[in-house]
């Protein structure tokens, strides 16, 4: 990694150096090192030690994930507004607890075995695909396409309409970055009104002609929510299934693309998964720990407190650089290796008590079952070129990654 001539004293997370999405991972190390609760310009902290960002995910009474003040100035009264403040992982109890009540259906044990023979039905498709080519785009191709195909059929969305979708809920999570661009903001609005019309049609629809739901299937689920007693808004619906499908794609994605480029970078940890395929879980969580696909989380404190030993006044908001928390040193030993056997592994990637992230679960079946389905396939995977790094702070992921496959 190139060295960086910088005051991280003068570190600005909504105008950060140029190359920080390249250098991601030094900056933040050195913001750890040398302040790690630094005070941002505009009076917001950035945190980056690990054992502090489980104190703050610890105690959620005092550190809140409602966003109504801190995005009301961002977005307005605008329908991005309108969905990031009403989605589930964006509020605080009781709200919170009775809105994610509902989704624990979607992933009881039945459902998830339902999910996992899915999961493998899609990959060995698209594996099947893969045997008449030699070079593919895996993002494209393989990372963006699985999560998608999953989430849609779990929300029971018909396949001809799953780009559409798909380029919505980007847009979506794109109003999320620390900076956001009229244009942006423009798209994002329309994408969230663009995408409750869509819903509210499936959603009537299904009302009209209760024979189309299925069991398991999250429209399916939340409608009958409302309608056995439990506390559910029309707006709480649309937004917790626009939620559903954002949460339940953008982790695994990014999960996917940097697991196989960091095979490639690493064929001695390649070649260990081969030989020894138990190591598929540990594998796993070791993609998550040294590439997490959400770099940046958020919170805002109820009340004046310190942390790290510095004061941290009422109303402050907080960035949480989980891949700073990841690669601390104090909690991973030789924390910028990247090692499949590595125990214990207690990343921070889906965060940590009640926020922990509902899709954690499908997140892991998908990674297990997709490489080791591919390493079965292929007995060798190479860079064609220099994979594409979005110019995104929050969410690390790889626009394109193209490869070469040997059967």
């Amino acid at each position: 990694m190139a060295e960086i001539h910088f005051d991280i004293n003068k570190f600005d997370l909504y105008n950060p150096p140029s190359d920080l999405v390249q250098n991601s991972y030094k900056y933040y190390s050195l913001l750890r090192t040398n302040n790690p609760v630094h005070k941002n310009p505009d009076g917001s902290f950035i945190v980056t030690s690990y054992d502090a960002l489980v104190e703050i995910y610890r105690n959620h009474n005092l550190w809140s994930s409602d966003k109504k003040k801190e995005f009301k100035p961002k977005f307005g009264n605008s329908s991005l507004y309108e969905h990031h403040t009403t989605s589930v992982v964006f509020i605080d109890q009781p709200d919170h607890t009775r809105i994610r009540k509902i989704f624990q259906h979607a992933f009881t044990p039945r459902a998830l075995s339902h999910i996992e023979s899915n999961v493998d039905k899609l990959v060995e498709s698209y594996i099947a695909e893969f045997k008449d080519k030699k070079i593919i785009d895996f993002v494209s191709e393989f990372s963006f396409r699985l999560p998608v195909d999953v989430v849609c059929d779990m929300l029971g969305v018909p396949k001809e309409d799953r780009t559409l979708i798909r380029d919505w809920a980007r847009l979506i999570l794109g109003a999320l970055e620390p900076t956001l661009t009229d244009e942006a903001f423009k798209k994002g609005c329309d994408a969230v009104s663009n995408f409750k019309g869509y819903l509210k049609d499936q959603v009537s629809m299904r009302k009209r002609n209760p024979k189309l739901n299925r069991d398991g299937e999250i429209i399916s689920t939340l409608i009958e929510a409302q309608s056995s007693g439990i506390e559910l808004s029309e707006i709480e619906l649309l937004h917790q299934c626009i939620f559903m499908l954002n949460a339940g794609h953008e982790t695994s994605t990014n999960m996917l693309s940097h697991g196989i480029h960091e095979f490639i970078n690493n064929k001695d940890q390649l070649n260990s998964l081969r030989e020894n395929q138990n190591y598929i879980s540990s594998a796993v969580e070791e993609i998550l720990r040294y590439q997490p696909p959400i770099q940046v989380n958020n919170r805002i404190n109820k009340g004046s407190t310190l942390l790290g030993g510095r004061k941290i006044p009422k109303g402050s908001s907080v960035h949480m650089i989980i891949a700073a928390a990841n690669r601390d040193p104090k909690q991973f030993s030789d924390p910028n290796k990247f090692l499949i056997s590595r125990q214990p592994n207690k990343h921070l990637s889906f965060g940590l008590g009640i926020h922990v992230c509902a899709g954690n679960t499908l997140a892991r079946i998908e990674g297990k079952v997709a490489f080791l389905k591919l390493i079965n396939a292929f007995s060798d995977f190479n860079l064609i070129s220099k994979p594409m790094l979005a110019n995104r702070i929050r969410f690390r992921e790889i626009e394109k990654l193209e490869l070469e496959l040997t059967t």
